[in-house]
C-alpha cells in the first residue's frame, strides 16, 4: 500500500497510483470524510452541474469538433471549481 509524508504545512502528496486509480487530475480537488468508525475516507469532489450553467458563454466561436468541445467544457469547470 503507497504511503506518503505530511509535510511541516500539513500538504500530502496523494500518491500517483491512487491518483490514477481515482481518475484525479491536477485541479481536481478532494474532500476528507470521517465515518462514524474513526477511518477517514479521500473522495473526489462532486461538482453541481447547475453551477455551471453559462460558463461556455462568450467563450465558443463558430462549430467546433467535438474534442474541441470537451477541451472547453474541460477549462471552463476548471476555471469554475477554482473560484
Amino acid at each position: 500500500m503507497p504511503a506518503t509524508t505530511i509535510t511541516s504545512k500539513g500538504r500530502v502528496t496523494i500518491p500517483k497510483v491512487i491518483r490514477d486509480a481515482m481518475g484525479l487530475r491536477p485541479g481536481d480537488r478532494v474532500r476528507f470524510v470521517r465515518r462514524d468508525d474513526g477511518t477517514v475516507v479521500v473522495e473526489p469532489e462532486a461538482v453541481d452541474v447547475r453551477s455551471l450553467a453559462g460558463i461556455l458563454k462568450g467563450k465558443l466561436k463558430g462549430p467546433l469538433t467535438l474534442e474541441a468541445l470537451e477541451d472547453a467544457v474541460e477549462r471552463a469547470v476548471m476555471e469554475a471549481m477554482r473560484r
